[in-house]
């Protein structure tokens, strides 16, 4: 299993009971308030507003947090954030990459800067690491939403690349452009997926020790309590043993 489905996976259970919501809460307003100012403001004509509800929703944000950071790009007064993708070395050469949305790029550049050298890490140019990764919008179901063979089916139908199903349930993969119409297909036959997102996959990963699994997750897991910090994708792959050992 890739790193970042490894990390995503423990970060959800721990994520349950850390007290961590109102900072997770405020990257999604934040994303859901910029979405809304860059287009329209009405989710139906906006593939990224969107797709930031529905994040926000599989979180269980309510429903009047998401309409109060709709309203704060109608009205004007929303800050006005730049999106910034860097890209750097973490331990083990393990590549990764990190998008933000912030209002002061210096201090968002110097703080990413020293958490890649403080993990013995380094930051490096934008395109340094990206030619590893696919650029793709990914849609997710629940793996009770349809078997196999039937999302597969309707996803070939939808206009999707690929399909992996598994235990944890269903990731459709879109090419960038036409994540929005497949998702609204794949809506129509399964109702609403729990995620509906562009991403970075890695190509290939990159198997590290359980010393430096730990620093790598350690790294990440610094880099997403950044407030600034939306996302951040890595191509590692760690050991069963330190995954339970984390998970635990």
């Amino acid at each position: 299993m890739a790193g970042h489905s490894q990390f995503k996976n423990i970060m959800h259970r721990k994520g349950r009971q850390d007290a961590v919501k109102s900072k997770l809460f405020g990257k999604l307003a934040r994303e859901i308030t910029v979405a809304a100012k860059l287009g329209l403001p009405d989710p139906a004509m906006n593939p990224r507003l969107r797709a930031a509800i529905l994040a926000a929703r599989a979180e269980n944000m309510a429903k009047d947090s998401i309409e109060r950071a709709i309203k704060k790009a109608i009205g004007g007064d929303a800050e006005s954030y730049d999106e910034i993708r860097y890209e750097g070395y973490g331990p083990g050469g393990v590549a990764v990459i990190v998008e933000v949305l912030t209002d002061n790029r210096n201090r968002t550049a110097g703080e990413v800067r020293s958490t890649f050298t403080k993990s013995g890490g380094n930051l490096a140019e934008t395109g340094a690491v990206s030619f590893m990764f696919d650029h793709l919008g990914v849609v997710e179901y629940d793996a009770a939403a349809a078997s196999a063979d039937t999302m597969l089916e309707a996803a070939i139908e939808a206009g999707a690349e690929d399909v992996v199903s598994g235990e944890s349930g269903h990731e459709i993969y879109t090419t960038p452009g036409s994540l929005a119409a497949v998702t609204k297909a794949l809506e129509a036959k399964f109702g609403e997926p729990r995620k509906s997102a562009l991403v970075w996959k890695p190509q290939n990963t990159v198997a590290v020790d359980d010393e430096q699994g730990e620093k790598v997750l350690k790294l990440i897991e610094t880099l997403n309590e950044h407030d600034d910090v939306q996302n951040v994708y890595a191509n590692f792959e760690v050991s069963d043993a330190l995954m339970q050992k984390l998970s635990a």
